[in-house]
């Protein structure tokens, strides 16, 4: 492998059902090399760009980190799960005949610019030093902190009752799973994610991915130097 392949970047398109860290490992895989990392983790019932960093691009990861990301995304009205996704023990449900394409709107727009949010407690963040997801399987809950996002458009682009499919674009740290919950809780029926695709990060976009199946060395960035020494 030649030396710039060795520190390059790779955009991915995630499948559903792996892992951020089943995608590095196929990615060690191919590449036969160990120093390889992810910027930026997806669920697995995500799909979507995941930036994935060789060799001393890894080096990358706090500027990789502090870039926006867009998503397209659905949510299901009407359930509420321990999760914030389809994939969860069902918790509640209440009706939701009566929520209409205006209101779904009306409160979207209470969520732009700057808010708080509360981290769910599957995500990847650690809280003492341990992943809250790891602790969500072993039932264990613990306190988050609200923390501070920001929300540049969250708009409503086809909704077919239970089912309202939206587009995103935020900063970092904002858990789409996480606004579709609290969406649901003003609403007053719940709400659940039923699919999520990260669409863009940063200046890498769903377009410019490679699947799995197609990442060979064509598919790596050469001009991650650039970006060491920036």
């Amino acid at each position: 492998m030649k030396d710039f392949e060795q520190n390059g970047i790779v955009v991915v398109n995630k499948p559903k059902g792996m892992t951020s860290h089943d995608v590095v490992s196929s990615i060690r895989r191919i590449f036969k090399m160990r120093q390889v990392g992810h910027a930026g983790t997806l669920d697995p019932l995500a799909t979507g760009v995941l930036v994935v960093l060789l060799g001393r691009s890894t080096k990358l990861f706090n500027k990789f980190q502090l870039f926006d990301k867009a998503y397209r995304a659905t949510l299901l009205l009407g359930q509420t799960t321990d999760t914030a996704d389809i994939e969860g023990k069902v918790i509640a449900q209440k009706p939701y005949d009566t929520i209409a394409e205006g209101q779904i709107r009306e409160v979207f727009q209470k969520f732009m610019g700057e808010t708080e949010q509360v981290p769910p407690m599957v995500s990847a963040l650690k809280v003492g030093g341990q992943r809250l997801y790891k602790l969500a399987r072993k039932g264990i809950k613990v306190d988050r902190q609200k923390r501070k996002v920001r929300i540049d458009r969250l708009e409503l682009t086809r909704f077919c009752s239970p089912h309202a499919q939206f587009y995103l674009e935020c900063s970092k740290g904002t858990y789409v799973r996480q606004l579709a919950e609290d969406v649901g809780e003003i609403l007053g029926c719940g709400a659940c994610i039923t699919q999520i695709e990260r669409t863009k990060v940063g200046p890498f976009r769903i377009e410019d991915s490679f699947g799995l199946e197609n990442v060979n060395e064509s598919s790596i960035r050469q001009w991650s130097d650039q970006l060491l020494s920036s």
